[in-house]
């Protein structure tokens, strides 16, 4: 009887070390090396399931945006509707900055080496846009789809903005005021 194969188990225990190390370490930080000593394998291992570092970073950067449901965005699938992705932008799970919560900014680094990681972030932001969008549609239907596109981006940016922020200056009421100037934008629709 055939031996069934681990590739897909070890791939998944491989991106896993990476999001940790580089919550730990950043991207830069995130060598083979230290990915390998995280995964518990050598980096022949390492390389031989998952490729180079580039195709490690990429692979990391899909998962860390899978929307899990095949796509790619900040938000998860679960967050249906405008006020969820509100309280979720502004919950602690997505702004409280720890080593867990690190992978997000932390991955959104890697534009900077593999070349195709760009595109997955650009059309997780898109994605995520779309959806917010869509949200603000439902929520608020008489509001010009112009209008409704420019808030979606800037309830995302203001999001994000605060997210990596937090990284490096604490100021704990910097969620509030973030989130209340999002509600401000919504309420100019």
């Amino acid at each position: 009887m055939a031996r069934p194969s681990v590739a897909a188990e070890r791939r998944e225990q491989i991106i896993e070390a990476t999001i940790r190390t580089i919550a730990e370490h950043g991207v830069s930080g995130a060598s083979l090396d230290r990915i390998a000593d995280a995964a518990g394998m050598s980096r022949g291992h390492v390389r031989h399931f998952v490729g180079n570092r580039d195709r490690l970073m990429l692979d990391t950067a899909t998962v860390v945006f899978s929307d899990g449901n095949g796509g790619l965005s900040v938000l998860p699938n679960s967050v249906t509707t405008l006020a969820e992705a509100i309280d979720y932008l502004f919950s602690p799970e997505f702004t409280t900055s720890d080593s867990e919560n690190a992978r997000v900014p932390a991955v959104a680094e890697t534009p900077r080496s593999p070349p195709a990681t760009p595109e997955e972030l650009t059309t997780a932001y898109a994605r995520t846009t779309e959806r917010i969008d869509e949200m603000i549609a439902v929520a608020h239907p008489g509001a010009p789809e112009g209008a409704r596109a420019v808030v979606a981006e800037g309830m995302l940016t203001a999001a994000l903005g605060n997210v990596f922020l937090s990284d490096f200056h604490d100021d704990p009421e910097r969620t509030a005021r973030t989130r209340a100037a999002v509600e401000a934008l919504l309420g100019a629709l």
